[in-house]
């Protein structure tokens, strides 16, 4: 793929309209919550359930189409995000964002991420936890 300083998948993200049915059915299936917030400005709940290395984030936008297909992106682990954007940019992929974004809420110390949109219109997400 070149060199997105690519280390794994991260997440794959779901959009829900009921996260505490969300909750119950990812912990039905033996998934465990590994980070839980909320993010105030968009008054949006977020959950990532982990179950071995697989981690699904859910975001409560109450938006969710609710029928097949209802995956929003995947996510892709970096370790240089500006490295990563500038090798984007450079291979000319279809940037949704036009420069990188950040939530300084998630995880410990926030993250910072930027989207490409695929050939078949798949969002993924190139992301460094910071």
């Amino acid at each position: 793929m070149g060199n997105l300083y690519a280390t794994g998948v991260q997440h794959i993200g779901i959009p829900t309209n009921n996260m505490n049915s969300t909750i119950e059915f990812y912990e039905s299936l033996g998934f465990t919550i590994a980070y839980e917030t909320v993010l105030e400005k968009e008054s949006c709940r977020v959950c990532f359930f982990k179950l071995g290395s697989l981690c699904i984030e859910a975001y409560e936008n109450h938006r969710a189409i609710m029928k097949p297909g209802a995956i929003d992106h995947i996510t892709i682990d970096t370790s240089d995000v500006e490295a990563a954007f500038e090798f984007a940019r450079g291979k000319g992929l279809k940037l949704v964002n036009t420069e990188i974004q950040s939530i300084p809420e998630f995880w410990a110390n926030g993250i910072r991420f930027f989207m490409i949109e695929g050939p078949n219109c798949e969002l993924i997400e190139i992301c460094q936890i910071l």
